[in-house]
């Protein structure tokens, strides 16, 4: 009890960060078959209460085949601590007269509200009103006044509609991230090479992290409210972004090419919908679906799962095809001031390579997206939304899989051809501009002999991906394999140490460290150890707490490195010069003419910029 007090200090001083709400109200929309039996079965349930006016407003659809008189046992489950039992008898309570006996048929309570004592609102303690994603399900079995026996149990998940998932959290992590990532463009063409590698390391950091809590909401196992919350935060960066228009396309599409979509969320007012339990015994219908894993996050995006693997591709695609335009808008801009005599070295470089550059950009889009792409289209081949679907599916991450690892093998010949011809792996890399532009993005964040390590990122991502998309219906298999991949990953990045300093070493551990912990959570989360409740719910609380803080210190050192290499004249000094002597190799075309070039490349021995 002393644990569960604890858990209930921290959320009270966690309610204190949300929004306030002036209404106060426990309720559940979901009535779960808990007992293997086929007495009871229930097809709609819908419980409201407010304290405040002391009504309990309830509506319910459902068949009994239970008759003679029972008793009911109800236990309330908090985090996992169980409150102590109380029994309730229909034949001795006035309000419940009507199921003294119980008659066997059909039970329609379209709506109807009682008034609640004092003595029973007193009883409950005011923060459940108002801690976030409230951990709390109500079991009641009904048993046989007869026989004692157990005839059948119904349980529900109660909610106060306080929740750790806000809009501000993934509008603030998307907004920073991009934000980063053109500061760091910026802050590149105007010659600082250091303080660009640097900002675009956090940003990569960042929006790696986003995705890998993302990645942890899509598991098939059941997980505490508040881990489904704010994992939920972070689904836009899987390209889970409703959009009517995106859902009408995605809706249509499927729907001429010969798919069935789905129509859960227009069904919401006649179905229960049971988020995955510990132990789910009912079986899925029509009337009582069962969600997990992949559906489950969109359900709470209200995405049909028939259109999230469009949803994905499409806002993808969109993104990709705006980042695109504003890439050739800036190419003419610099055109029309170039023919005014208005641009600087930097810009006029750009205009030069802005084939180069635009390609470099497209490698930036498919990296960013290869995780959330891979995962969709995989996943894809399980569901079989439409044959076209499957088209697209197969096509995607064969693309862009080929496409990085062909840029990941260049950027492993190209280290190599550097060490053979100058015996130093940096030179090819940082004096190439070719090179730099299109596929630095890949491993500028990584110390020159450590580049090829983008190649092992992208086999992690793969194989994460992979057991995601594919193990939703094995949740046990899905979980130790990311727990054995995360393992290794924070192994091998303890001891190779791949960035290009102390600092973005420690912080990448870190966050490696992180999903390792996460990967420990959620296996808990599973039941494998059979452990209390209350270890799960603390849990929770504890995955909650440190990836918010981590993300956190994340987003801060996004701001503030963007901040300094916007304002400051010299961002680079902020930076220890790099042990690999790239920036002795980088040729900033902000600060050196075409005649210096030149003669540096003369005094290089000829060398010339291959063409890649």
């Amino acid at each position: 009890m002393n644990l569960l007090s604890l858990v209930f200090g921290f959320l009270a001083f966690l309610r204190l960060c949300l929004p306030a709400s002036a209404v106060r109200l426990i309720e559940s929309n979901a009535l779960n078959i808990c007992q293997d039996s086929s007495n009871f079965t229930a097809t709609y349930f819908n419980v409201l209460f407010t304290p405040d006016n002391r009504t309990l407003t309830f509506s319910f659809d459902g068949v009994a085949s239970i008759s003679g008189k029972v008793t009911a046992d109800l236990t309330l489950y908090v985090y996992g601590y169980a409150i102590p039992q109380k029994t309730i008898d229909p034949c001795k309570t006035d309000k419940m007269k009507g199921f003294c006996p119980m008659n066997a048929g059909p039970i329609d309570v379209p709506t109807a509200s009682i008034e609640v004592g004092e003595d029973v609102v007193r009883r409950i303690p005011g923060i459940a009103y108002t801690v976030p994603d409230l951990d709390a399900t109500v079991r009641i079995y009904v048993n046989s006044s007869a026989t004692g026996e157990s005839i059948t149990c119904v349980e529900a998940r109660l909610s106060n509609d306080k929740t750790v998932y806000q809009a501000g959290v993934g509008w603030t992590t998307a907004i920073i991230s991009g934000l980063g990532l053109a500061a760091s463009a910026f802050t590149s063409t105007q010659g600082h090479s250091n303080a660009a590698a640097h900002l675009a390391g956090n940003t990569l950091a960042l929006f790696g992290f986003v995705q890998a809590q993302a990645m942890v909401g899509m598991l098939a196992v059941h997980m505490p409210p508040m881990v489904q919350s704010w994992t939920q935060n972070f689904q836009w960066s899987m390209g889970l972004i409703r959009v009517g228009a995106v859902q009408k396309i995605g809706t249509w599409y499927q729907r001429s090419t010969g798919g069935v979509p789905s129509t859960l969320l227009m069904q919401l007012t006649t179905t229960s919908v049971n988020v995955l339990k510990k132990r789910a015994v009912a079986e899925e219908s029509s009337t009582n679906v069962i969600v997990r894993g992949i559906k489950r996050v969109g359900l709470k995006a209200a995405i049909e799962d028939t259109n999230l693997f469009l949803t994905s591709v499409i806002i993808f695609t969109f993104f990709a095809l705006v980042v695109m335009i504003i890439v050739l808008l800036m190419k003419v801009v610099c055109a029309v001031l170039a023919k005014k005599g208005r641009t600087g070295p930097a810009w006029g470089h750009f205009l030069g390579e802005w084939d180069v550059v635009a390609r470099g950009v497209l490698y930036r889009l498919v990296f960013i997206g290869f995780a959330p792409l891979s995962i969709f289209c995989l996943w894809e081949f399980t569901q079989r939304d439409s044959s076209a679907e499957i088209v697209v599916a197969a096509i995607i991450p064969g693309s862009i899989s080929g496409a990085l690892v062909w840029a990941a093998v260049k950027i492993i010949l190209l280290m190599q051809k550097s060490i053979s011809m100058h015996r130093n792996p940096a030179y090819v890399l940082y004096s190439d501009t070719t090179c730099l532009n299109r596929w630095g993005f890949l491993y500028v964040q990584y110390r020159a002999t450590a580049a090829s390590f983008i190649l092992v990122v992208i086999g992690y991502l793969f194989v994460k991906a992979l057991f995601i998309s594919l193990g939703q219906t094995v949740p046990i298999v899905q979980t130790v394999a990311l727990l054995v991949l995360e393992g290794l990953m924070l192994i091998g990045v303890s001891v190779v140490r791949p960035w290009m300093d102390k600092r973005t070493n420690t912080y990448n551990i870190a966050i490696a460290a992180v999903n390792f912990l996460n990967a420990i959570f959620v296996l808990f989360f599973s039941g494998v150890f059979d452990q209390p409740g209350i270890v799960s719910g603390v849990m929770g609380v504890c995955f909650f707490v440190i990836n918010a803080a981590l993300t956190l210190v994340l987003i801060l050192l996004v701001i503030y490195a963007s901040v300094m290499a916007v304002i400051s004249k010299s961002p680079d000094t902020h930076y220890k010069p790099m042990q690999d002597d790239r920036g002795s190799f980088i040729q900033s075309q902000a600060r050196l003419g075409p005649e210096l070039d030149d003669l540096s490349a003369a005094a290089r021995g000829g060398m010339v910029e291959t063409k890649y």
